[in-house]
């Protein structure tokens, strides 16, 4: 059983908030969204606003445990104090005794932010002793870094022993919620619509989908593989033949549950993957030698349209084609207004597909929007994540 911020004391404690503030930043340092900054407010505003002190601790990038300022969290730090409109106190290391002595120095509404805690290789090791270090800087551990839940990293899971006191923020809190309501207690039919460029990247995910789902709906890259191994030439669109008999498998334990499997049934092509290429639609069986598919046509929309028109819940995860490109993007977008058109509870996860959804502008009609890639992948595939676990003991 997790218990969450709002169910924990706060008032007069130094509450440990591991978040994920991994924020793009351009050439010059400047952060280009907050969206993760954003969505860990209300668990701090919870600590501060109940009379705790937030010590605030993520990881930025991949300094690969060496300090690097080009991923140091100051223009974190700089942005967290216009949001909260209040000081942050911005700690130039995680762990030592300038640290140690600024975290006991504090005051009920206090706002600290460690340096990154990957400028220590420690920290993606899952070390003890650096866990203690941490943990010796508050007296109680909220976990709202739901997009890093599945790694077992130092703040994430060796961390949470050495507190008494532990629990998750609102963003944990939400991501969870949502999820159960998709795959464990969903309203039928459920439908998922799965895509990206390979299917090894969730072969797991596919085999978990077709023992909950009710429609799988299939494109992008790894719908290929899929049509290949169902005979039908796919020219030069990619395809990971070592996993021809993988996908026949699927396909038959989904015949096996009475699944309704939808795989493109055309497809736009190019000679290659450029947005001046020469591109038209196709049907898949008609795919020249020499071209590769890299989006779904209309008449693939118009398949996926009927298979949502009763849909009540919705989970989709992966873009339908190589939407980054104008001529290949039809597809994704598309298939965001179909979803956002559904009254279905619906439910979005992965980098590419929250940036499509971000650019459509539809994100609004969206249910929830998972701030996680693989930490959404590993529930898809019905795998435990280490963070949540560590906080059910």
């Amino acid at each position: 059983m997790i218990r969450y911020i709002d169910e924990l004391t706060v008032k007069d404690k130094r509450v440990f908030v591991r978040a994920d503030f991994n924020v793009p930043l351009d050439q010059s340092g400047e952060i280009t969204s907050d969206n993760r900054i954003q969505s860990t407010i209300p668990t701090i505003r919870s600590v501060l606003d109940r009379g705790g002190v937030a010590v605030l601790a993520s990881h930025l990038g991949r300094p690969k445990g060496k300090v690097n300022k080009a991923y140091s969290l100051a223009p974190v730090a700089k942005r967290l104090g216009e949001l909260l409109k209040k000081d942050v106190a911005f700690l130039e290391d995680c762990v030592g005794k300038e640290v140690e002595e600024k975290a006991q120095n504090v005051k009920p509404g206090d706002v600290l932010l460690l340096e990154n805690l990957r400028f220590h290789p420690e920290e993606e090791k899952n070390d003890e002793s650096f866990a203690e270090q941490l943990a010796s800087l508050a007296d109680v551990y909220i976990n709202d870094a739901f997009s890093a839940c599945h790694r077992a990293h130092a703040s994430i899971e060796a961390i949470t022993r050495f507190f008494p006191e532990k629990g998750a923020g609102f963003l944990v809190k939400e991501e969870i919620t949502y999820f159960t309501k998709a795959l464990e207690e969903p309203k039928r039919p459920l439908v998922a619509i799965i895509g990206g460029a390979k299917v090894s990247g969730k072969l797991e995910v596919l085999e978990n989908l077709i023992q909950k789902v009710d429609k799988l709906l299939i494109g992008g890259g790894m719908a290929f593989t899929f049509l290949k191994a169902n005979g039908i030439e796919i020219g030069k669109s990619l395809l990971e033949s070592d996993l021809l008999d993988t996908a026949r498998t699927i396909l038959n334990k989904a015949e096996q549950r009475g699944v309704t499997v939808i795989l493109p049934v055309d497809c736009v092509v190019a000679e290659k993957m450029e947005a001046t290429a020469e591109y038209k639609t196709v049907s898949v069986k008609d795919i020249p030698a020499d071209w590769m598919g890299l989006d779904i046509g209309e008449k693939t929309l118009a398949f996926f349209k009927e298979a949502l028109e009763d849909a009540r819940t919705i989970v989709w995860n992966g873009p339908m084609g190589a939407f980054e490109l104008k001529p290949f993007s039809a597809g994704t977008y598309e298939t965001i207004n179909l979803v956002a058109d559904s009254s279905a509870l619906s439910i979005l996860g992965g980098g590419d597909t929250d940036a499509a959804l971000h650019n459509s502008g539809r994100g609004k009609e969206i249910s929830f929007t998972s701030t996680a890639g693989g930490a959404f992948l590993e529930l898809l595939k019905g795998g435990t994540l280490p963070g949540i676990k560590a906080l059910e003991s």
